[in-house]
């Protein structure tokens, strides 16, 4: 698997999820566990086997953001290539079928959003690997998994700019 790119303020964001998760929720957890075996029989003890299944579901989370941050390797968008699209870049397209115009930005991992007029979407989401190393006026056909769109890159926003 390809390390993904994320800035330092994405990795920093989620690697600060992790400790708040390991440091804050975790024990609050432990914590409920422990009040709940003091209650005796554990076999129908509702709010123990409650507890535990969170324990279960919040460490499953902390290990999924761990995976992303181990996959991922910090880059300064400033140090990124101008007048491309890459990681970083915020890009309008026109998609030539429907006549309508879409702006993305590229993002790293728990940078995603979209919500908003430019949608921030994953670099290794097929919209944005389709578009890598694009610059204004190519075409390019993009392979989605409900078919395929065509567009033209329209313009790029470098960082910085």
């Amino acid at each position: 698997m390809d390390r993904q790119p994320i800035t330092r303020e994405g990795y920093e964001k989620l690697a600060a999820e992790v400790k708040r998760l390991e440091q804050d929720e975790m024990p609050k957890i432990a914590e409920k566990i422990a009040e709940a075996r003091a209650e005796g029989d554990l076999s129908e003890n509702a709010e123990y086997h409650g507890q535990r299944e969170a324990q279960g579901m919040l460490q499953a989370k902390i290990n999924q953001i761990k995976g992303k941050l181990a996959g991922c390797h910090i880059v300064d968008k400033a140090d990124m290539p101008k007048g491309v699209v890459t990681f970083g870049s915020t890009v309008t397209i026109k998609d030539l079928d429907l006549d309508e115009e879409e702006t993305y930005e590229f993002v790293g991992p728990g940078e995603e959003n979209y919500d908003g007029p430019v949608m921030k979407i994953l670099t290794n989401s097929p919209i944005a690997q389709g578009l890598m190393g694009k610059k204004p006026g190519n075409r390019v056909e993009i392979e989605l998994p409900k078919g395929s769109m065509s567009v033209e890159v329209v313009k790029i926003v470098d960082h910085g700019d």
